[in-house]
């Protein structure tokens, strides 16, 4: 454990944060807390837990890959110099036998640069919202090409690519994890490793995360063309040409609206049976469909406002959710 340091972030994450960091009590292992402009008692919380404070300056355009690189740099200038960083948000805790298991992969793999493994929703059943993150999580094993924030990285290969893109506002995981695989190989370990809050409990909140997955996309498919083509292709069909056929069939052919409502039955149909096919249950599957069809109109939002936003040269400010 001498070889880890655990960068956390958060903002206003109050009991949540206290639960994560109460995850890594006792373990030695120094903790960066990167906190952005709380206003409750996280930075309390943090003082209390013994972890390392860092308060970003928030007169620069706040992101969550700004915040982990300046957690880094204060992991990184640590002596001795960690040789691996555990990346965390502020509403997660470690899991058990996480830190031990992705060090011994690492120290025994030497050619993967980064491992994650599963994270899983602290209170699943208690929106549909959280059980459709908890699914998210929940990915295939093995080698892998992105994965979320929670993750564990040889801090060399973190210095090598220069770390996250601080402009990257959405999807910034996505592209940190592309630009390590020129240093190695990255791995999604089989076992649990963090338990995270989503803490969604409402349509709003999650409208607003939808749009933020289609600012993703967009802008992950400007940095590495056709890398999100399909995602984009379905949001401005299901979200935009259809709407606009269903619209024109009211005035020229009612009978074809029913060609265009076929459509978006089919895709519903195909998206449930997807989701059983992974191992959902029916009923849950079927109740998932209606939010992953419908996803396509705030997707569609999160990719007109990233480009728009490109257009007028403006900050690519956050999407904040909750």
């Amino acid at each position: 454990m001498d070889d880890i340091a655990i960068i956390a972030i958060g903002r206003n994450e109050g009991e949540r944060l206290k639960r994560g960091l109460a995850s890594i009590a006792g373990t030695g292992i120094p903790i960066i807390y990167v906190d952005s402009g709380s206003s409750d008692n996280s930075l309390e919380i943090a003082r209390e837990a013994g972890a390392h404070i860092v308060e970003l300056d928030m007169s620069v355009p706040f992101s969550a890959a700004r915040a982990r690189n300046v957690g880094a740099e204060a992991a990184l200038a640590l002596s001795p110099v960690p040789q691996f960083l555990q990346f965390i948000d502020g509403d997660c805790a470690i899991a058990v036998g996480w830190l031990d298991a992705a060090q011994n992969y690492l120290n025994d793999n030497p050619s993967v640069v980064l491992v994650t493994g599963w994270r899983e929703e602290i209170d699943r059943n208690a929106t549909v919202y959280n059980a459709m993150c908890d699914v998210e999580w929940h990915r295939p094993a093995g080698e892998i090409e992105e994965c979320g924030g929670d993750l564990m990285v040889r801090s060399n290969a973190h210095q090598a690519i220069g770390g996250y893109n601080p402009v990257v506002i959405a999807g910034e995981d996505i592209d940190y994890c592309l630009r390590l695989g020129t240093q190695g190989k990255r791995v999604l370990l089989p076992v649990s490793m963090t338990h995270h809050d989503v803490a969604m409990t409402s349509f709003s909140q999650w409208w607003r995360r939808a749009v933020r997955a289609g600012h993703s996309y967009a802008h992950i498919n400007d940095l590495y063309p056709g890398r999100s083509r399909r995602e984009i292709l379905r949001a401005f069909v299901y979200g935009l040409v259809l709407p606009i056929a269903a619209v024109t069939c009211l005035f020229v052919c009612r009978l074809a609206l029913l060609g265009v409502i076929a459509l978006y039955g089919l895709s519903y149909v195909k998206t449930a049976a997807g989701l059983v096919k992974n191992g959902q249950s029916i009923g849950e599957s079927l109740h998932h469909a209606i939010y992953l069809s419908l996803s396509k109109f705030p997707n569609l939002l999160g990719i007109t406002t990233y480009y728009r936003r490109k257009l007028q040269r403006s900050d690519m400010e956050i999407i904040e959710y909750k």
